[in-house]
């Protein structure tokens, strides 16, 4: 893309946590590019303090997910028009005035994409929200709408959508990020051909007699059958002498 030419924020998205399954015929193309966004990153860490004790530091439990927050426009008044002068304009740098149906269908199409339940998953799509050197990975947490302008019909022709966006990590990837090996954070792996849940905690805690407090957070009653791929989180315990 050439400097200076216009790029337009794109949601895409995506039925599988890994991003690779695209639901191409659902790609929301914002009708203007937003004023602004932000992003909050944000972590968390123990506060308890013994009684008499003075206080103490407080300790780096994990790191949340990131939130990002977008409003979207949408506009049938007539007012914001292309004037197709551009060679490479697509479909998506047009915009249409008031069909009869005002921005009722324009809404749906964004629900559809961000917000409705995908039927062959079981929940929300996955989406990438791309727009300049921005690309967020995240599922959709909260969507306002505030109507602004109607037809004398109730027509609604001008809406603002507030959105809100948590970060999402393949499972593969987050471990990754969290490969060190303190007891005090969370740690999520996934079972490998030969692994045992006695050889994975000692890995995680140094010492493999935390495994039954192991098995009880991921409700595990065999805890000598592990089936590879399987995924495991191994939380903070208090380690005992």
């Amino acid at each position: 893309m050439s400097e200076g030419k216009l790029q337009k924020l794109v949601i895409r998205c995506f039925k599988d946590e890994k991003f690779k399954e695209e639901i191409t015929d659902l790609k929301y193309t914002a009708l203007l590019n937003p004023e602004k966004y932000s992003q909050t990153f944000k972590t968390e860490y123990k506060k308890e303090q013994a009684s008499g004790n003075s206080a103490t530091d407080p300790k780096f439990t994990r790191s949340l997910p990131t939130d990002l927050d977008f409003e979207f426009l949408f506009d049938r008044t007539g007012v914001i028009v292309h004037y197709g002068d551009d060679p490479e304009a697509s479909d998506d740098d047009i915009v249409y005035k008031d069909q009869g149906n005002g921005i009722i269908d324009d809404i749906e199409n964004f629900k559809k994409a961000v917000f409705d339940y995908n039927g062959d998953k079981h929940k929300p799509n996955y989406l990438l929200v791309c727009w300049g050197n921005l690309a967020f990975k995240g599922i959709l947490t909260e969507l306002n709408i505030e109507y602004k302008l109607f037809k004398p019909d109730g027509t609604p022709i001008r809406a603002i959508a507030k959105v809100k966006f948590i970060s999402h990590k393949e499972a593969e990837r987050r471990a990754a990020e969290e490969n060190n090996q303190s007891p005090d954070l969370t740690h999520y792996r996934k079972v490998k051909e030969g692994d045992t849940l006695a050889l994975m905690t000692h890995r995680i805690y140094g010492d493999s007699k935390y495994y039954l407090e192991v098995a009880r957070a991921n409700n595990i009653i065999n805890f000598r059958k592990l089936t590879p791929g399987q995924e495991l989180i191994f939380p903070p315990l208090k380690k005992t002498s």
